[in-house]
C-alpha cells in the first residue's frame, strides 16, 4: 500500500540516452533495478541508480510515517519516464568568423515505486 516518487530535474544527460536506461528498469522490482543499473554501461545509469535508491528511501520514510510494514523486495518500478528539460545554448568559434551552435540538453527523470497491490489498482 506504499507508493513513492523521486524526481531529478535539469540533469545534464540527453533525454534520448536517459530513456534507453529507464526502459531497462520499467516494471522490474526495485532491488533488481538497482542491480541492473549498477552494471549498466551507459553514463545515464548512475543518476538513475541514485534516483531509484532515493525512491526506495522515500518509500521507507513514508511507510514509517504511516506505521505500515514495508518489505523493500515488494517494491516495483510502476512508472518511469524522462521528459526534456531546458537546453543550454553554447557557441563554438569556427573558421572565417562564423559561429557553430552547440545544444547541451538536459532531462527531468521521474521514478515511481509502488507495492504490487497499489500498482495493479492504478492500472
Amino acid at each position: 500500500m506504499v507508493e513513492s516518487i523521486a524526481r531529478v530535474k535539469h540533469i545534464r544527460v540527453t533525454p534520448t540516452k536517459a530513456r534507453r536506461v529507464v526502459n531497462l528498469i520499467r516494471g522490474k522490482q526495485a532491488t533488481e533495478a538497482l542491480a541492473i543499473l549498477k552494471f549498466a554501461q551507459q553514463s545515464a545509469s548512475e543518476p538513475v541508480y541514485k534516483l531509484v535508491a532515493s525512491a526506495i528511501a522515500n518509500a521507507r520514510v513514508k511507510a514509517d510515517a504511516s506505521n505500515e510494514y514495508l518489505d523493500e523486495q515488494d517494491l516495483v518500478v510502476s512508472e518511469a519516464f524522462v521528459d526534456e528539460g531546458t537546453t543550454l545554448k553554447r557557441f563554438q568559434p569556427r573558421a572565417q568568423g562564423r559561429a557553430f551552435q552547440i545544444l547541451k540538453r538536459t532531462s527531468h527523470i521521474t521514478i515511481k515505486l509502488a507495492t504490487p497491490d497499489v500498482a495493479k489498482a492504478g492500472k
